[in-house]
């Protein structure tokens, strides 16, 4: 199948007059393994408009992990260009590049990465230590993040003292508490069970309507129908990108009938 053009997907989901939030032209990626190189990326076009849920799925190999670690600014392109809210990242050192990670892009891992022994607001506030901001402002804003994904009433609870949905949940707040140009979910659902599946992706739900920009890393196809538009990829190249056409995401299977 050819891959849909940019500015359909933009028209399709009602954001073709906003500015892209992610723009790849040409992306290669190339490791070494021994004395042989490997392409993991093969020349991606890629482009995410403000206010899209996106879902970039294929099988393993495919350079889905690849693709999504130049995203997050944790690895560079051999070459290609890639903007970010606007800002060339392609070619910035690790310095700047961390800059961009806590400022710019709020992450959601299959790992929750919480520190046991924190409570939860604790957890969430991290990146703002990171930012500088003063501790009564942290607090703060990590409470509103909590409230945001419906943990008002768990401030206090250590991550232990969770389910694994809730404390999902937690890494989601701490992934919306810088406030980011985007929220970048890699494999978000797979350490969970059927319900709280279906409770997180009910929550990526509810920040995309509020306006928030989400690519979401998957190799499930019914994890990536929850968003609104799936780009597919098979040996480091985009095979397919189209919108999906159903308005709520379909029930996970092996969940309550």
């Amino acid at each position: 199948m050819t891959p849909a053009a940019p500015a359909l997907c933009a028209s399709a989901t009602g954001t073709s007059l906003r500015a892209p939030i992610l723009l790849l032209e040409g992306i290669h990626k190339r490791y070494r393994a021994e004395a042989t190189p490997v392409a993991a990326l093969g020349g991606v076009d890629l482009t995410v408009h403000a206010g899209e849920f996106v879902a970039i799925t294929g099988p393993s190999g495919s350079g889905k992990s690849t693709l999504m670690h130049i995203l997050g600014c944790l690895d560079s392109p051999t070459s290609g260009r890639y903007l970010l809210a606007g800002t060339d990242v392609s070619q910035m050192d690790e310095a700047e590049l961390a800059t961009v990670r806590n400022a710019r892009i709020g992450f959601v891992f299959q790992q929750f990465h919480l520190l046991p022994r924190m409570p939860a607001w604790r957890n969430v506030e991290l990146p703002l230590v990171y930012a500088g901001v003063p501790r009564a402002r942290r607090r703060e804003r990590a409470i509103a993040a909590l409230e945001r994904v419906g943990l008002g009433t768990r401030v206090d609870h250590r991550p232990g003292e969770l389910s694994g949905g809730q404390q999902q949940r937690v890494a989601v707040a701490r992934a919306l508490v810088t406030e980011p140009d985007l929220i970048l979910a890699d494999e978000p659902t797979g350490n969970l069970d059927s319900a709280s599946t279906a409770d997180v992706l009910s929550l990526l739900s509810e920040l995309h309507a509020s306006g928030r920009t989400i690519v979401l890393i998957t190799h499930e196809a019914q994890v990536a129908h929850a968003a609104r538009r799936t780009v597919a990829l098979a040996d480091g190249v985009i095979v397919s990108d189209e919108i999906n056409a159903h308005l709520v995401a379909p029930r996970i299977p092996g969940g309550d009938e």
